[in-house]
């Protein structure tokens, strides 16, 4: 009962769809010899990890398949305890150390040293290193990527990483020096609308090129989020005409609801309303970052030339805020009730200006 996005999901460099020329490039790096500490980066839903588990399994074989989740468990200087899943086979681990906020330093650290202290058994059949695998890099705080930095340097022999990001402006250039950057573009609607027409036809369904093509461009040429739109169309409505509605996800209904509120009213009661729906989008997972993109954008559509820019630059500093903070429900909430007080001056002026 696997969604389409993981069934479906290729897992060898030759069964890839798309980026065809740089998957025969990583091919050539895994039979090298020498494999160098990878970098990479490219937008959500462009492959990147699908890249990274073709690349575990030309390396190791199909042992890398075999998962297991594991709880680790660190202790910060503080004395206080940390707690961290991570997904790891018998030839890697993969950990998304900014789940642990500002503490991810001490899960760096201590979880890269167990690691490069365990040798392979079978040097001569296997690799005679592991692979770590982290996500989210650009999210670390710089003390962990200061961290990383010395870490990879110093267990270089037994440990190679595999680093995983959106972004690498927010990875700092000694990281960037010491890997190798693997940048994967988002794929082309043409390409999506491919994937969609082959994955509906191991599916044994017929989608129309129209339906598949609106869908591509309303997912943003994010594949895995075309793929999920495209079964959510599925599940509504079967056979699938051009025209059928593509529905929009959940949670991004109830941001525009949220931002529809904040408009409506300015008050101390309606914040303390959409506080609680921002609680519920946290709780849901919804990363904090695109909370604030969605709300930034429905609340700009509301504004005039001036208070857009006005908007704009509070959203950024308050963002900013928000990486080095560990609580984002503040930050958020403190970027709301600015933009309630802004705009609640500017309808004021406005009425003074009518009458």
């Amino acid at each position: 009962m696997s969604l389409w996005v993981d069934k479906h999901r290729p897992t060898s460099l030759s069964k890839l769809d798309f980026h065809k020329k740089q998957a025969t490039h990583l091919k050539k790096l895994v039979h090298g010899g020498d494999f160098p500490h990878l970098l990479v980066y490219g937008p959500s839903g462009a492959g990147k990890k699908t890249r990274i588990i073709c690349l575990l399994r030309e390396l190791y074989g199909s042992g890398t398949e075999k998962l297991r989740i594991e709880h680790q468990h660190f202790q910060t200087p503080s004395k206080r305890k940390i707690e961290i899943v991570t997904v790891a086979s018998n030839y890697h681990i993969e950990v998304n150390p900014s789940d642990v906020g500002i503490y991810d330093r001490v899960v760096i650290q201590e979880l890269l040293k167990t690691v490069a202290q365990t040798q392979q058994l079978e040097t001569n059949s296997q690799r005679e290193f592991k692979v770590v695998i982290l996500n989210e890099v650009d999210k670390l705080t710089k003390d962990a990527q200061h961290a990383l930095r010395r870490t990879m340097e110093k267990y270089m022999s037994t440990c190679r990483l595999i680093l995983c990001c959106n972004s690498s402006s927010k990875v700092i250039p000694a990281i960037r020096s010491r890997c190798l950057g693997v940048r994967v573009p988002a794929a082309t609607v043409e390409q999506i609308v491919t994937v969609l027409q082959n994955v509906c036809k191991k599916e044994s369904l017929s989608i129309p090129p129209e339906l598949a093509k609106r869908i591509a461009e309303k997912s943003n040429r994010n594949l895995r989020r075309a793929l999920l739109m495209c079964e959510a169309c599925r599940v509504q409505q079967y056979p699938f005409v051009p025209d059928q509605d593509i529905p929009d996800p959940d949670w991004e209904v109830f941001l525009k609801e949220t931002a529809k509120l904040i408009v409506q009213e300015q008050s101390p009661r309606k914040l303390f309303e959409v506080r609680g729906r921002i609680y519920e989008l946290l709780i849901h997972l919804i990363p904090c970052d695109v909370i604030f993109k969605g709300l930034l954008r429905d609340l700009v559509s509301n504004c005039d030339g001036q208070l857009k820019g006005e908007v704009t630059q509070l959203a950024a500093y308050y963002e900013h805020r928000l990486q080095l903070g560990s609580k984002a429900i503040y930050h958020i909430e403190a970027f709301i009730a600015k933009f309630m007080s802004i705009y609640k001056k500017f309808l004021e002026e406005s009425m003074a200006d009518v009458f």
